[in-house]
């Protein structure tokens, strides 16, 4: 089954939407337009009936809906809707949930709270916000991130976790272990700042892997009209 992103022109570079109930990696420098991707996935899941969850350990609930509002896709509303529960980590709410950062070492604990809470709420969309978050709520060995991530590849959800990652070639354990793999771009040109997508991975799909134009539009995000982007 394929789900939709949200995002127009984006379903059409991977063949129609990204395989449900699978893990995705979404990466990219500061500002180019991860967390607008990632609530617009999430904004379309609510306005399709999809129960979601957001957890953020960059911004509080009010910061991002006024961040999203200038936008027309509606998080806003989603947030409304009840279809999204959203937990930042750093409220009392998000550290009664996840534990005071002491308890960190004990991943079962943490892996357990998110898994237990996606298949009892029958969540369908998390976004998790960002990988900054997994090595603040759990020491940072590859083998704890690892049963992390396996953890949460085993639920029924369609998960996006978002990387600050700059460098499009430098593979971390998220990486390899995502079934899927989007890298946002920024870069200059001589009229000025460029911002593109590419799918670096994704499994079972035949995806366009070129770098596509993206523009920050009132509807957000819009993925150009697949002419690779030339640098």
């Amino acid at each position: 089954m394929r789900v939709s992103t949200g995002v127009t022109g984006f379903d059409d570079v991977v063949g129609g939407g990204i395989p449900a109930e699978r893990l995705y990696v979404v990466c990219g420098p500061p500002g180019s337009g991860k967390t607008t991707f990632s609530a617009q996935f999430v904004a379309e899941g609510a306005a399709t009936g999809d129960r979601c969850l957001f957890i953020s350990m960059h911004e509080s609930r009010d910061d991002l809906r006024a961040d999203m509002d200038s936008y027309e896709f509606g998080f806003g509303e989603a947030l409304d809707s009840g279809s999204v529960t959203f937990l930042d980590a750093f409220s009392s709410e998000g550290k009664r949930f996840f534990g005071m950062p002491g308890d960190r070492r004990d991943v079962n604990s943490v892996t357990n709270r998110i898994s237990s809470f996606i298949e009892s709420r029958d969540i369908d969309r998390v976004v998790i916000d960002s990988t900054m978050l997994m090595r603040y709520l759990l020491d940072d060995s590859d083998a704890t991130i690892m049963r992390f991530l396996s953890a949460l590849k085993r639920t029924s959800a369609t998960t996006f976790l978002i990387s600050e990652m700059t460098d499009p070639s430098a593979y971390a354990d998220e990486h390899f272990l995502a079934h899927g793999v989007v890298f946002f771009h920024n870069y200059m040109e001589d009229d000025g700042m460029r911002r593109g997508v590419q799918v670096v991975k994704m499994r079972g799909v035949d995806a366009d892997t070129d770098i596509q134009d993206v523009e920050f539009t009132d509807a957000g995000l819009v993925v150009g009209d697949g002419k690779p982007v030339t640098q």
